[in-house]
């Protein structure tokens, strides 16, 4: 028999050194709403996204051909900048088809920097069944689930997301846990999976921004109307849509 893969959750990213190894993969998580963001722009045609870490930064790419420029900060977006990070931005738009991304956020895009010395997939709920499928084949490595969190604090949301998928791999009888934090992630998504939307109404998130424009995107990003089989791969410095063949 194989031997089993170990997966544990890190709850936010000022734990992350805590459990970086340089050799398990790590699946950043930022359910609301940058890797729902990823996953949806890569459903609907853009060909790759470069994570960066700041708005100047992004800034730089406005003008230069093939490229489209998105960024946020504390749930708003940036006056001058045309795409944000909200999924329906990215919904049936031509403009973003073949087009490289050029995305910074509060929380997700810091977490991919922070995991960059690891092999790193994206994963919302959009494409959550594709993570998995991945994780099961993907060579013999362990698995670190990272939350991204809200500016190094624990979330609720992603750490319910993490055990979701925690839950998933540890049902396959293939992987191992022996992480507090996995526990933790798992026992909160049992509570909340019958209606995350409501289990989140007291969360920090929601009393964030009460806006109906944040309020349309947490319906989607909790409850996506669609799925994907893309798993968005951080290689040389970008997310692309890697194909393996297991």
């Amino acid at each position: 028999m194989k031997n089993k893969k170990n997966v544990k959750v890190c709850l936010s990213p000022n734990q992350f050194s805590l459990y970086s190894d340089e050799k398990s993969i790590v699946v950043i998580i930022d359910i609301l709403r940058a890797t729902t963001v990823i996953s949806t722009a890569f459903k609907f045609g853009v060909k790759d996204i470069l994570p960066v870490k700041s708005v100047e930064e992004v800034k730089l790419f406005k003008n230069k051909k093939n490229c489209i420029v998105a960024a946020e900060r504390n749930t708003l977006p940036i006056k001058g900048i045309k795409f944000g990070n909200s999924p329906f931005q990215y919904i049936h738009n031509n403009e973003i088809i073949d087009k490289t991304l050029v995305l910074t956020t509060t929380n997700g895009t810091k977490a991919i920097s922070l995991a960059r010395e690891h092999d790193i997939v994206t994963m919302s709920l959009i494409n959550i069944d594709a993570v998995y499928d991945f994780l099961l084949n993907y060579n013999s490595q362990n698995v670190i689930i990272l939350c991204s969190g809200w500016k190094n604090f624990i979330n609720l949301e992603d750490t319910i997301c993490a055990g979701n998928l925690c839950h998933k791999l540890l049902s396959t009888n293939q992987f191992i846990s022996n992480c507090d934090s996995s526990r933790i992630a798992m026992e909160i998504f049992l509570k909340s999976k019958n209606n995350l939307f409501e289990f989140l109404r007291d969360s920090s998130y929601r009393k964030r921004n009460y806006s109906p424009e944040l309020v349309k995107d947490s319906k989607f990003c909790l409850n996506p109307n669609f799925y994907s089989d893309i798993v968005p791969f951080y290689e040389n410095g970008r997310l692309v849509k890697k194909v393996f063949d297991f």
